[in-house]
């Protein structure tokens, strides 16, 4: 066994203990263990560049979240608070709503990772709706305010999984295509995607009519418990 390319590890601890660049150590710590597996130069440059490619979603999302931390840092959570408060008539069913339309349309076409936990939903949906829902309630409380959080996720969530399923390139979409492929059934991939339709557009109404209903329970319980404080103040 041929144990010269372990040392591309060695290259990897002294480069992060020496805090060199880690994507230079990365890359240099390849190049190291492929060439001294004896992989000709150009074979080796191929295998990197397709492994970069096949792995760009992965990059991207760890590209994004020092980009988030950065905008986080210089007020984007407060921003975007300050930009809802100035709607008008804007209260927290209504905007998360619109953003579950939005999410679903643009996961219909295709573009499923501009938004996300990470893109979005920390950053600006999350603080956004908690200004929509102070409009009518007032300070949250914290146990409205976690509602309001995993609300904006699941909006988020609900919108992608319905929504993505219509875009016939999905990889869902292709693996039903292949299961029943595999069974003898032909089918197209449009077919499929046409299919799913009436359930994206079903989602979007249970889950609208949900947005609804949080909107007015916690209203109810602000009201209950409003007379209570004023009770004991008194």
């Amino acid at each position: 066994m041929n144990y010269w390319p372990l040392l591309g590890i060695a290259v990897v601890v002294v480069g992060f203990v020496l805090r060199f660049n880690p994507v230079l150590v990365v890359v240099v710590a390849g190049l190291t263990s492929g060439l001294l597996a004896g992989i000709a130069l150009p074979d080796l440059l191929a295998l990197l560049g397709t492994s970069f490619v096949e792995n760009r979603t992965l990059l991207m999302f760890l590209l994004t979240l020092p980009v988030i931390g950065l905008l986080e840092h210089y007020g984007l959570r407060e921003r975007a608070r300050e930009w809802i408060v100035s709607f008008r008539g804007l209260n927290l069913s209504r905007f998360q709503i619109a953003y579950l339309a939005m999410r679903q349309l643009s996961s219909m076409m295709g573009l499923t990772h501009v938004a996300g936990p990470a893109q979005t939903v920390r950053p600006l949906v999350a603080p956004m709706s908690e200004a929509a829902a102070e409009r009518t309630l007032g300070p949250l409380t914290d146990s409205e305010r976690e509602q309001v959080r995993a609300s904006a996720a699941a909006t988020d969530n609900i919108g992608l999984f319905f929504g993505e399923d219509v875009f016939v390139a999905i990889g869902a979409v292709l693996l039903i295509q292949g299961f029943y492929a595999r069974n003898g059934i032909e089918l197209e991939p449009i077919a499929i995607a046409l299919w799913a339709l009436p359930t994206a557009i079903a989602a979007f109404v249970i889950h609208a009519i949900r947005l609804r209903l949080l909107q007015r329970r916690l209203e109810r319980e602000r009201a209950r418990t409003a007379p209570e404080s004023t009770d004991a103040s008194g």
